[in-house]
C-alpha cells in the first residue's frame, strides 16, 4: 500500500473487498505483543484514514503459525524495557504504560470498522487488543482471557476499563480475579463474539463480513462508530448531541442519495464510501 516494511506484522490489501489486513506476524512468539507491535499497527493503520480504497481493517494473528494459532497470546514479557528506563522508578513504569496505552488509543480511534479476526490464543495484552476493534470473529478453538494475575499482575493494557464496557461489572472482575480462560462459546454466550465459525469457515466469513463492510456507506459507519464509541462514555443529552451532529455531517454523504434512491429503484444500493 505504501510500500512501508514492518518487522512484526504483515499488511496486505485485498481489493476484492475494499479491505485491508493487518496480521501479527510473530508465530513463535504465539504473536505475543511488545510496544514496538502495538507501535507498527498503529503506523500501518495511519494511512488507511485518508484511503478511500480502503473501508474496513481486519488485524488478525498470522496464519503460518509455528506453534498453535494465536490472534496474540499477551504482553511479551521477554522484551526490552524502554530506552533510559529504570524498572525500580515508578515514574519510568507509568510512562511506559503510557507509550502503549497511546497506541492503543491510536488504535480505536481510527475511523472505520475494524474487525478482530480471532483464530485461537487471545490473552491479556491481546484480549487488550481485540478490544479497541469493532467486531470480533472467532472460531470455535479461540481462547479468550486475562491471566495477568497469576503473574502478579493485571491487565493494564485498558483493559479494567475497556472491557467493563463491554461486559458485565460482576463477570469482569470474575475474569481478573482469578485470571481463567473462557472459550470462544462462552465469550459468544456473553456477547462478546460477533460471528462465531469453525475453523473451516472462519477465512471465508472474515472476507465476507469485511467485504461487506467494505461496501458499505462509509460516511454511516464512520458516524454510527462514533456515536456509539463516545457517546457511550458520557450522559445521555450529551450522547445525543453527538447523534444530532453525527446526522448532520452524514446527510452531506453522496452515499445517502445513493441508498435513498436504490430504496425507491427498488435495487441493491452501490455505495462508493463517500
Amino acid at each position: 500500500m505504501n510500500g512501508k516494511e514492518f518487522e512484526h506484522l504483515k499488511v496486505e490489501m485485498r481489493e476484492d473487498g475494499n479491505y485491508a489486513v493487518i496480521s501479527i506476524n510473530r508465530p513463535d512468539k504465539l504473536n505475543a505483543l511488545q510496544t514496538h507491535t502495538l507501535k507498527e499497527i498503529a503506523e500501518a493503520l495511519e494511512p488507511m484514514e485518508m484511503n478511500d480504497n480502503i473501508r474496513c481493517v481486519v488485524i488478525r494473528g498470522t496464519k503460518d503459525f509455528t506453534k498453535k494459532p494465536a490472534f496474540s497470546a499477551g504482553a511479551d514479557l521477554s522484551s526490552a524495557p524502554l530506552p533510559n528506563m529504570d524498572p525500580k522508578n515508578p515514574r519510568h513504569r507509568t510512562h511506559a504504560m503510557h507509550v502503549k496505552h497511546k497506541y492503543y488509543n491510536l488504535i480505536e480511534a481510527f475511523h472505520k470498522p475494524i474487525i478482530a479476526a480471532v483464530d485461537g490464543f487471545a490473552l491479556g495484552g491481546g484480549l487488550e487488543l481485540v478490544l479497541v476493534c469493532d467486531i470480533v470473529i472467532a472460531t470455535n478453538r479461540s481462547v479468550f482471557g486475562l491471566p495477568e494475575v497469576n503473574r502478579g499482575i493485571f491487565p493494564a493494557n485498558g483493559g479494567t476499563q475497556r472491557l467493563v464496557r463491554s461486559l458485565g461489572l460482576m463477570q469482569v472482575k470474575k475474569m481478573m480475579f482469578f485470571g481463567e480462560h473462557y472459550t470462544a462459546k462462552q465469550m459468544n454466550d456473553f456477547g462478546f463474539v460477533a460471528f462465531l465459525v469453525s475453523e473451516e469457515e472462519f477465512e471465508d466469513t472474515v472476507h465476507e463480513k469485511a467485504s461487506w463492510l467494505g461496501n458499505a456507506a462509509t460516511n454511516s459507519l464512520f458516524v454510527i462508530k462514533k456515536c456509539v464509541q463516545y457517546g457511550s462514555q458520557v450522559p445521555l443529552n450529551v450522547g445525543l448531541q453527538f447523534e444530532q451532529f453525527g446526522y448532520g455531517i452524514n446527510s452531506q454523504s453522496k452515499d445517502v442519495s445513493e441508498g435513498i434512491t436504490a430504496f425507491f429503484e427498488k435495487r441493491k444500493p452501490v455505495f462508493q464510501g463517500r
